[in-house]
């Protein structure tokens, strides 16, 4: 099915993975570590956007609600309507904590922070 731009509204998991991340005003924030799937609704609980280390040494991984997540052709990246500050004071753990139990915790607290209509309610 295509989106208004004319593109499929299907998307392989590869070609998202390895995305940047950007803010609204064209910072490069991070880029797209993984995408949690929910098996059971058939959804995605969350992007995990990776940022702040140095080689991948001490780098963080914050959960993103897909919905946050807006590609921009022009850009070839992400583009989240966040700061790098905003995104550092989000939750954010390793990515073995990130899906832990599911990744439940995880999705409630990340769309919490970021103030996203609860997909599953």
């Amino acid at each position: 099915m295509p989106t208004a731009s004319g593109h499929s509204t299907a998307i392989r998991a590869k070609k998202v993975i390895g995305t940047p991340v950007k803010s609204t005003s064209g910072d490069k924030i991070g880029v797209v570590e993984d995408l949690v799937l929910d098996k059971l609704s058939n959804s995605i609980l969350f992007a995990v956007v990776g940022f702040g280390g140095v080689l991948k040494m001490g780098e963080k991984f914050h959960p993103l609600p897909w919905a946050v997540l807006d590609y921009d052709e022009d850009e070839d990246a992400y583009v989240v309507p966040y700061t790098e500050e905003e995104l550092k004071a989000a939750p954010s753990d390793t990515l073995e904590e990130l899906t832990r139990n599911d990744g439940i915790a995880y999705r409630d607290q990340s769309y919490a922070f970021y103030r996203v209509d609860q997909y599953w309610t």
